[in-house]
């Protein structure tokens, strides 16, 4: 009788356990469950979140004009977008947003050879409302500057060639020289030989000075249009973007 009894009651315990393991894994999974993140897209609607895409082209105008006369490494670059960037009918960047960047390498043109150079980065967005924003942005184009190329994938801005520009020059140049050079020859010498021996010496002059002459710099005046492009995607605000 005691044995059967000892064997129920084992019986009921273990019951007991199997029954409270089976609670403790249920409730284990339920908090499990609620813990698990939203999708990306679900979150980022419900926080505001917009992204600016890699690849977006922006139009802005320069604030002030670049030159590669008198430009140094790390001077201050200011524009402003001059028209509105919409993605899903949301404006990511309104038109009269603030751009600030920097220059990151300039080169003057060469006497003999090279051409002049500038390189920009631009690096943040100055909303209207005052919501500022971190980004890598490039030169894609410069639709506003004449004589100038894109030459990488950087965006360096490049002056263009200049050969049948200095090389009209330098005829100019020599034939001015010739002729200062005759009339110098003539007076020195009193003869034609002298003259002539002149215009030799004063032609050649001219033309070496053309030749010699540093080629043009870059200049981008104030107002010039440049395309920038955003190199990654550039999360954003949606509720900081419109102005208050």
């Amino acid at each position: 009788m005691r044995i059967a009894i000892l064997r129920t009651i084992t019986v009921r315990i273990v019951i007991m356990r199997i029954t409270m393991c089976a609670l403790l894994s249920a409730l284990a999974v339920a908090q499990e469950s609620s813990t698990v993140p939203a999708p990306a897209a679900e979150r980022s609607a419900h926080s505001g979140q917009l992204v600016i895409p890699a690849g977006t082209e922006v139009p802005v105008a320069l604030k002030h004009a670049i030159s590669t006369k008198s430009a140094r490494e790390g001077d201050p670059v200011y524009a402003q977008t001059t028209f509105p960037i919409v993605l899903n009918q949301r404006i990511l960047v309104p038109a009269g947003t603030y751009v600030q960047g920097r220059i990151t390498r300039t080169q003057r043109a060469g006497r003999v050879k090279g051409r002049a150079e500038v390189l920009i980065h631009f690096t943040t967005l100055i909303y209207p409302s005052g919501y500022t924003l971190l980004l890598p942005g490039a030169v894609e184009n410069v639709p506003g500057a004449e004589k100038t190329s894109i030459k990488d994938s950087e965006g360096t801005i490049r002056q263009d060639r200049q050969t049948g520009e200095k090389v009209g020059k330098a005829a100019e140049q020599g034939v001015e020289g010739g002729m200062a050079g005759a009339v110098i020859g003539g007076l020195s010498s009193s003869s034609a030989t002298g003259a002539g021996v002149g215009a030799g010496i004063g032609g050649l002059t001219g033309i070496a000075i053309a030749m010699l002459t540093r080629g043009a710099d870059v200049r981008l005046e104030a107002g010039t249009t440049v395309q920038m492009v955003i190199q990654r995607d550039v999360p954003l605000d949606a509720s900081r973007i419109a102005a208050k």
